[in-house]
């Protein structure tokens, strides 16, 4: 390969980002060497320092860390500390210093086996006399008779019905109540969407639709709490030390009660995005005095739940029961056992193990209650020489989700029509591999389709050829980047939309009477940035009959919230598999399909198309990086400054996306940052929604906030809104990059990065570019040890099982 030229490049790099804030006391929570040259090849460089570890999740008002490596909830709002360092030995689970998730507004009622526990002990004793002292076999007697009483009853439970979704949260579960009001016929279809009802379902194609100018798009900003519930809670954090700054977040998260709830139990603070458990601690210090210790069990009940809130934002729906007592262990609780099974008892979480019997052992014995004193839930079955059981603990929202959604699955396996002649159009098809997924699809209801880039031409081919049978055939896509590829690829604009835009009615044909999305044929591409809640609520809204396709690059990094949906499918076998025999072309597509295999491979370029740019350090990184954007690329490749993206693995550190879009916005758009750090030409990223990044360019800024044009169209973003959910967009992350491609990218690896490399990260990161990549390499061998490590499961789920159980 040819290396670029080496240029003046002007300017100096950022400062040092990677600075590390100290964190809050712990009573009380707080708001928030000589120039290298350019080589062509595969690894070489440097060897790198520096050990951040990658930090998901969106920071909060009582932290102020930076400096971590890329996240897997990537998406965070600008004002956040993503990439947050780890600020104690004693967090086990991950340097993860954020906890951002969605709690219930009031606290948790007991379950029916604690209230069973509790009502027991006065089961059979007079009210005159007190009860005679029973023997130790009558006690064991009497210990067994109440824990068939409460399995007996867990099973009644679990008999009855299930509202699929009925925990959802967000704009899901208002999705999910405005189904459910139209099928009950409380309201009509069009009361929940702003375009007039859409026509009666026809099997034609429908015609194009004319062109309709929109009205620029406010951003919506999240409901906050009344006035009345923020001073409320304002007055109870006033009394336990914690800055009144919190009191607006957890009026939201806590609800309209949230004063009285804190008073009671101070530890709900930690349900709060950003506040860790030595800061609720001392908040309850401050409020109850002596009566609180480590033990306490809404102490421990709050704990618990907060771990699996952490996990939920590196992607993990459940967490083995071992990693959850180890880390309350380390967070000085002293009988871990006990703490898990009185959250169990109390609903904060639920209890799940492998082999598909949730709640109950192989000998019966509920989960959460070891059969003997000490020993853990399966231990029976190991002393019989079987294997272990693993035991899984997860919260409600994510358990729910991952049923309904293999529900869901099953039936629209179960309910397609598979009779349909699809053989004209399967051999009038472009490619093999497209036929192949036609004829698949035709008889079949579910279908998974894997491939890269060039293989997206045919989901594209399955599109065109069911419209032309007269099916409703719609494809979805994870960005609006993506979204204009797939219209590009049928040459149809109306058979592409965003995923989430199809869920929020504001894309798409709209509802039928019944409620469901109007499609027969959905094709979800882009598919393993499918997190469960996402998709439990897509399969929920699509009617029996409808063919679900979804297809994706199983090589890249997962979705930026719970689950791996697309992965899990794969594995569990639970439909046709077509695999694309379409390689991505030149030498970008045969570097990347390479690194999809572990390999990292020197190609030849001719045509400039791969470069490697050696650096020793971080500021020389930032240093390279402006200058292969303002001048080299633009120079030798002929791909201007606005049309190439910069890749980083962090938002922190001293070569991460905020030192390097310091850098790139003093070369390449100077200002004085008028509006929120923002001047009118501004390469941004807008943040609606964690794990949603949409690039655009800062259009101007008035009184209504800030004006962005996103893909060409027009968002505005309230003032108070910009801190939190719009930072500068000329380097990415590459979970925020993932789902859109550029002509030409450069991809920064510093010294410091090393530690958050992995293949999946390097395929993400190098597959981005169209025509040019670069490669700013500063990590020496890390990166082919990287690319040489086996792909492993990094997300804890139930998914896979659920998929493999046979229904019962």
């Amino acid at each position: 390969m040819t290396a670029l030229p080496r240029g003046e490049t002007p300017g100096s790099p950022a400062a040092d980002d990677d600075a590390v804030v100290a964190p809050p006391s712990a009573d009380v929570p707080a708001p928030s060497a000589g120039d290298g040259t350019e080589t062509a090849g595969g690894a070489p460089g440097p060897t790198g320092a520096g050990d951040p570890e990658p930090a998901p999740g969106t920071g909060g008002p009582a932290e102020a860390t930076d400096g971590g490596t890329d996240d897997a909830a990537d998406g965070e709002p600008a004002g956040a500390a993503d990439g947050a360092t780890d600020d104690g030995a004693d967090d086990s689970d991950g340097p993860d210093d954020s906890a951002v998730g969605t709690t219930d507004d009031e606290p948790a009622e007991p379950s029916e086996a604690a209230k069973d526990t509790a009502d027991g002990a006065g089961d059979g004793a007079g009210t005159d006399a007190a009860p005679a002292q029973l023997s130790e076999a009558e006690a064991e007697l009497a210990a067994q008779r109440e824990l068939r009483e409460r399995i007996e009853k867990r099973k009644a439970e679990k008999a009855g019905p299930i509202a699929a979704g009925g925990k959802l949260s967000g704009k899901a579960a208002d999705l999910l109540a405005a189904v459910r009001a139209v099928e009950s016929g409380e309201q009509s279809a069009t009361a929940f969407f702003d375009s007039p009802a859409p026509a009666a379902p026809r099997r034609t194609a429908p015609e194009p639709a004319p062109a309709r100018p929109r009205a620029p798009e406010p951003a919506r900003a999240p409901q906050g709490a009344s006035p009345e519930a923020v001073a409320a809670t304002a007055a109870v954090l006033a009394e336990g030390g914690a800055p009144a700054a919190l009191a607006g977040p957890a009026a939201e998260v806590l609800g309209a009660q949230a004063a009285d709830a804190l008073r009671v139990d101070p530890w709900q603070l930690l349900a709060v995005p950003g506040v860790r458990p030595e800061q609720a601690d001392g908040f309850a210090r401050a409020l109850l005095g002596a009566e609180c210790g480590p033990d306490d069990e809404r102490r421990t009940s709050a704990l618990v739940g907060w771990l699996l809130e952490r996990a939920a934002l590196r992607g993990h729906t459940a967490l083995d029961a071992s990693e959850v007592r180890a880390a309350l262990a380390e967070r000085s609780v002293t009988d871990p056992d006990a703490a898990v099974q009185h959250a169990v008892a109390e609903g904060v979480v639920l209890v799940f193990q492998d082999d598909g019997q949730d709640g109950q052992d192989h000998a019966g014995q509920e989960a959460g209650a070891p059969a003997e004193s000490g020993e853990e839930p399966g231990a029976d079955a190991e002393r019989a020489g079987q294997e272990p059981v693993q035991v899984l603990l997860g919260l409600d929202r994510y358990a729910l989700a991952e049923e309904s959604l293999a529900d869901g699955l099953a039936r629209l396996v179960n309910a397609c029509e598979k009779d349909a002649d699809w053989t004209e159009a399967a051999s009038a098809a472009s490619s093999p591999s497209a036929a192949e997924l036609i004829r698949a699809v035709a008889a079949h209801g579910l279908v998974a389709h894997t491939g890269g880039e060039a293989a997206r031409a045919e989901p594209a081919a399955l599109i065109t050829a069911a419209r032309t049978l007269g099916l409703r055939a719609l494809g979805a896509t994870h960005s609006a980047d993506g979204r204009r590829r797939l219209a590009a690829a049928t040459g149809e604009p109306e058979t592409a939309v965003t995923l989430a835009g199809l869920l929020s009615g504001e894309q798409g044909p709209g509802r039928d009477e019944e409620g469901a999305v109007a499609v027969d044929l959905l094709v979800v591409l882009d598919a393993p940035q499918l997190d469960v809640e996402t998709a439990a609520i897509l399969v929920e809204s699509l009617a029996d009959g409808t063919r679900l396709v979804l297809s994706g690059d199983p090589g890249v990094l997962g979705s930026a919230g719970a689950g791996r949906v697309f992965a899990d499918v794969l594995a569990a076998r639970a439909c046709p598999q077509i695999v694309s025999r379409t390689p991505d072309p030149g030498p970008i597509g045969e570097l990347v399909s390479g690194i999809g295999i572990g390999e990292l491979n020197q190609v030849e370029a001719p045509g400039k198309e791969v470069v490697i740019v050696p650096v020793r350090d971080a500021g020389e990184a930032v240093h390279r990086t402006v200058q292969l954007v303002a001048d080299s690329v633009p120079r030798a490749i002929g791909v201007p400054s606005s049309d190439t993206q910069v890749i980083t693995v962090g938002h922190g550190g001293s070569a991460g996306t905020r030192a390097l879009n310091a850098a790139l916005k003093q070369r390449l758009n100077p200002g004085p940052g008028r509006f929120g750090g923002f001047d009118p030409g501004d390469r941004v990223v807008h943040v609606p929604a964690p794990g949603r990044a949409e690039p655009g360019v800062v259009a101007s800024a008035d009184a209504e906030g800030l004006h962005l044009d996103c893909a060409g169209t027009e968002v505005v973003v309230a003032q108070e809104r910009v801190e939190s959910s719009v930072r500068h967009g000329w380097a990415l992350s590459a979970h925020q990059a993932a789902g859109m491609r550029w002509p030409a990218v450069v991809v920064v690896l510093p010294g410091d990065a090393a530690q958050g490399l992995s293949r999946s990260w390097v395929y993400t990161a190098f597959s981005r570019g169209e025509r040019h990549l670069s490669v700013v390499h500063g990590v020496d061998q890390a990166l082919p040890r990287a690319v040489a490590q086996p792909l492993a499961q990094d997300r804890t789920t139930r998914l896979r099982t659920l998929l493999e159980t046979p229904a019962r």
